[in-house]
């Protein structure tokens, strides 16, 4: 599995989300704790809350 992070996240690592694209949903685990549990998100559920995040519909 491929993590990935934002390009926002800079050198250092930060904190921040990693998320993994799998063949029907996507994973998304914290880069603190690389080996902890992870979780795991139908494509459609995901693209669902991007464009609820990018309307403003959750208090980020």
């Amino acid at each position: 599995m491929k993590w990935r992070r934002s390009s926002h996240t800079g050198a250092n690592g930060g904190n921040c989300v990693e998320l993994a694209d799998l063949d029907r949903s996507i994973a998304v685990r914290d880069s603190k704790n690389p080996d902890g549990p992870t979780l795991t998100v139908a494509r459609h559920t995901w693209a669902a809350l991007l464009i609820d995040v990018k309307r403003g519909r959750h208090d980020l």
